[in-house]
């Protein structure tokens, strides 16, 4: 992978961190999802729409069929993520969801299209298994049977960062075919796509507007940050993928995921910070061998 690939992606695993640590701290719905929206939409468009007044009206059906399935995707991702931080840790939630998704396409890839792995590979996938099981509680959680209340939490945890993974994997494909296949531009990829999330997104917040005030009168600090800086780090990202291979990218991007685990056990105070950060760290270091391998 390029240098310069490489240092783009590190700049955006710390600000996707970062932003996710506010979208915990907001604890929000799908209405929160539709603020932050709002606030990128406006924010941003100065350049998406002197970028957009130049190219998008090349665009033909299969363009905005991109632009679309990106969109969806990433509303699903978003609902699923913001569900599981109100009902479990970010530092359970965050690793599982950006660590699920390459190890995934690597399974399939392995057993339903018959790629070959390296030995590198293998232990990528053992280093992911490894990180989970110490995310999950690891050891404890054959001793915590006197606190089913926080083995729940922590499986219902698990379960939300997996399924988010899964929309991370697929958006990533999505997005990674719009911006070095078709060859669009990846700041217009997430502006456009951002206006099309908010079309499915608007009409939570018109049902009950004056709960929906009442939300942004407490949410907004956090619905701004996640709307001016979210659209920085995958921005980012896409422009990585645009010089260096997807399979590289896609790994190297869970650097992310050390970031959340130490800005997020301390800022958010969660409990057995040592044995999530030593998990996050074997993810990273999984993925990213499965990404070489």
């Amino acid at each position: 992978m390029p240098l310069t690939a490489l240092a783009l992606v590190v700049l955006a695993g710390l600000i996707h961190a970062s932003w996710n640590i506010a979208a915990k701290k907001a604890g929000g719905d799908v209405r929160f999802a539709a603020f932050s929206a709002l606030v990128m939409m406006v924010f941003w468009a100065p350049v998406g729409l002197w970028l957009g007044w130049q190219q998008v009206p090349a665009w033909g059906w299969w363009e905005w069929a991109l632009v679309v399935a990106s969109a969806l995707l990433h509303v699903g991702y978003f609902i699923v993520l913001l569900r599981g931080y109100r009902k479990a840790d970010l530092t359970v939630v965050y690793p599982l969801a950006r660590g699920s998704g390459p190890l995934l396409s690597s399974m399939v890839a392995i057993v339903l299209l018959g790629e070959q792995i390296s030995a590198l590979g293998l232990l990528g996938i053992l280093g992911v298994v490894g990180g989970v099981f110490l995310i999950a509680g690891g050891p404890g959680l054959w001793q915590a049977a006197h606190d089913p209340q926080q083995q729940a939490r922590v499986r219902t945890g698990m379960v939300y960062g997996a399924v988010t993974g899964l929309f991370i994997a697929s958006y990533t494909v999505v997005d990674g075919y719009a911006v070095k296949v078709a060859l669009m531009s990846p700041i217009l990829v997430d502006y456009f796509g951002n206006l099309v999330r908010l079309l499915f997104l608007v009409p939570t917040i018109w049902r009950d507007r004056p709960a929906a005030v009442q939300l942004w009168q407490v949410q907004r600090t956090y619905a701004l940050i996640v709307g001016i800086i979210s659209p920085v780090s995958y921005v980012l990202v896409l422009y990585a993928m645009q010089v260096a291979p997807l399979s590289h990218v896609a790994p190297a991007r869970e650097v992310s995921m050390l970031f959340a685990a130490l800005l997020g056990g301390h800022l958010l105070g969660e409990q057995d910070r040592g044995p999530r950060i030593l998990g996050a760290v074997l993810i990273a270091a999984g993925v990213m061998a499965l990404g070489w391998g």
